[in-house]
């Protein structure tokens, strides 16, 4: 029933109303020659009304003419009189696909990158080798593989700790840990200076090992050294030392 109703809606079918003296035998001979009518009510007993097939109602004349029954339609169903009533928007139509497959397709493809953690690398240099790991603006998604992506740039940088790619839509985040610099290391025993890393006003110095070069209340600029490396004695000579400190400095920034 519900197959043959869903047939008759895709085909078009109409509500019609009968009335006459005789509607029950009109019912009736509509059965027997095979004339599908649902959702019929019979309102009263000389008036009814139901749902009939485009195609059983041109056979329904011949059996109104035969029951002397009068035949009226109410309203048009179905997809063929729908098309109908819109067939003047069929460009209206035509765009509304067009945008939505041109939406569907743009949906496909990444159209923005972000790339966020940075603090010493540039961002340039991230999305350079992301785009030689087969990563650009344009590229098909189906076609990235993320970690692939992430192992070829953590591979060619020793200064990325900690990588990840997200993907959201037609957007790419990249989000980057950058290794911690390591501190220039000099030995305790190894020969050096030591300088001032910004001006400053010293207030109290003390040298532990190595030859102060300056005293309390100097003005000193960023580079001017200190405490030289090396110490004189009367009968030892120079010797050149590890230089260390105990100094007090008043910055003048």
């Amino acid at each position: 029933m519900i197959f043959k109703i869903l047939i008759r809606y895709i085909l078009g079918y109409v509500n019609i109303s009968f009335q006459g003296y005789y509607i029950e035998r009109f019912i009736n001979v509509c059965i027997s020659k095979g004339i599908f009518l649902w959702n019929t009510k019979i309102e009263r007993s000389t008036y009814a009304h139901a749902n009939v097939g485009i195609k059983d109602f041109k056979k329904l004349r011949q059996v109104a003419k035969k029951t002397n029954c009068r035949i009226s339609i109410n309203k048009r169903c179905g997809l063929p009189f729908i098309m109908n009533r819109y067939r003047k928007r069929k460009i209206f139509f035509i765009l509304t696909a067009v945008i939505c497959t041109f939406l569907y397709i743009e949906s496909r493809f990444i159209w923005n990158i972000d790339v966020e953690g940075l603090e010493r690398i540039s961002k340039e240099e991230i999305l350079n080798e992301l785009s030689e790991s087969g990563l650009n603006i344009g590229t098909l998604k189906s076609k990235v593989n993320t970690k692939d992506i992430i192992n070829k740039v953590r591979l060619s940088r020793q200064d990325i700790a900690w990588m990840n790619i997200d993907m959201k839509g037609t957007n790419i985040i990249v989000q980057i840990a950058e290794t911690t610099e390591k501190p220039d290391i000099i030995l305790q025993d190894e020969y050096c200076n030591i300088v001032s890393k910004k001006d400053a006003k010293i207030v109290k110095i003390t040298a532990k090992t190595g030859t102060k070069l300056v005293k309390e209340g100097d003005i000193v600029t960023k580079g001017s050294m200190l405490i030289g490396g090396w110490m004189e004695g009367s009968y030892t000579g120079t010797r050149y030392v590890h230089a260390s400190r105990r100094d007090y400095c008043k910055s003048l920034v």
